[in-house]
């Protein structure tokens, strides 16, 4: 375990999957709490999350992602986490689902080189890491899922994303107060398909999560 990680950080993180009904195998648990030690040391120099207290990250950062998992179907197979900044949720989806192919994307070059750091360090084979604003990436095939966490508005999630899926991509939208005002904007090709809100352990604050679909 790293030094930035303590009993409690590995104790909260088991108690926490497993409120969340997300099962974590021994390796899933050690590489999440590997990233997490990752995140705590860069995060002094790179500023990679508004969260500094690392007591705050197993909550507002592991328990935060793994609460979207029940919802990733499992046939979607390439997922891309749009502005992925510090990771969240592309990594520990990477960690969990070792043979999706996972694609986190951000502009910020600083937190692409973390990212890249974790990948090699964390050996996941299955993650790709891109420096690029989103409108102007161009992938050579549709991803089956795509995510935010907390991105943009959602029309403006959609608008620069659409590109990036077809009428089989799952658009999932991590929010945290109902985004009810921005649904009013959503483009007219974009329907929510459904709307949960989640109870995330030790986390104080509403969360939602909304899944999107384009019409044809």
């Amino acid at each position: 375990m790293s030094e930035q990680v303590s009993p409690q950080h590995a104790r909260e993180l088991s108690t926490g999957a497993e409120q969340l009904s997300v099962a974590l195998n021994a390796r899933q648990h050690e590489l999440l709490l590997a990233y997490l030690g990752l995140l705590i040391k860069w995060n002094k120099a790179y500023n990679l999350t508004a969260v500094r207290d690392p007591d705050e990250m197993v909550s507002r950062h592991l328990l935060d992602s793994l609460s979207v998992m029940p919802f990733i179907h499992s046939d979607s197979q390439r997922w891309l986490d749009v502005g992925s900044g510090g990771g969240m949720p592309g990594i520990p989806l990477a960690i969990l689902h070792p043979h999706k192919q996972v694609t986190v994307l951000d502009s910020n070059g600083k937190k692409t080189r973390f990212l890249t750091q974790v990948k090699m360090e964390l050996k996941l084979d299955n993650l790709q890491v891109v420096h690029s604003r989103v409108e102007a990436f161009q992938p050579a095939e549709p991803f089956s899922g795509i995510v935010s966490r907390a991105f943009s508005s959602m029309e403006n999630f959609t608008n620069w994303t659409r590109h990036l899926g077809d009428l089989s991509t799952q658009w999932l939208a991590m929010k945290g107060l109902h985004p009810a005002d921005e649904l009013v904007a959503l483009p007219p090709d974009f329907t929510v398909e459904s709307e949960q809100a989640l109870t995330v352990p030790g986390c104080q604050g509403q969360r939602h999560l909304l899944t999107l679909r384009r019409k044809a």
